[in-house]
């Protein structure tokens, strides 16, 4: 089986990306944003784990079943999250004594 092989140059700007990625972690932790915190380091995080799961897991430039696999994982993983979202939501709404 052949694989779509990527220029060694890709994979150090891949690589260089993420380390400027950690450093922009790194520094964003340090500055008091309040509530926004938590959004831009998830938002790095994310940009970080989708570079690394296009190169260097070679999901870039694979056939097409791989991305539809990877999106309905995450599909799925969402459902889940909706799903914790709606049992924490509601609680409260029987009252039911003791909790």
């Amino acid at each position: 089986m052949t694989g779509h092989v990527q220029p060694v140059r890709v994979y150090f700007g891949v690589f260089a990306a993420l380390m400027a990625l950690t450093a922009l972690t790194v520094f964003a932790a340090f500055v008091n944003l309040g509530p926004a915190n938590n959004f831009v380091a998830l938002a790095i995080a994310v940009v970080k784990s989708t570079l690394v799961i296009l190169y260097f897991m070679h999901v870039k430039g694979n056939t097409k079943l791989v991305p539809v696999v990877i999106l309905s994982g995450v599909f799925f993983l969402l459902v889940l999250f909706l799903f914790l979202a709606a049992d924490y939501g509601t609680r409260g709404w029987l009252g039911v004594p003791g909790r």
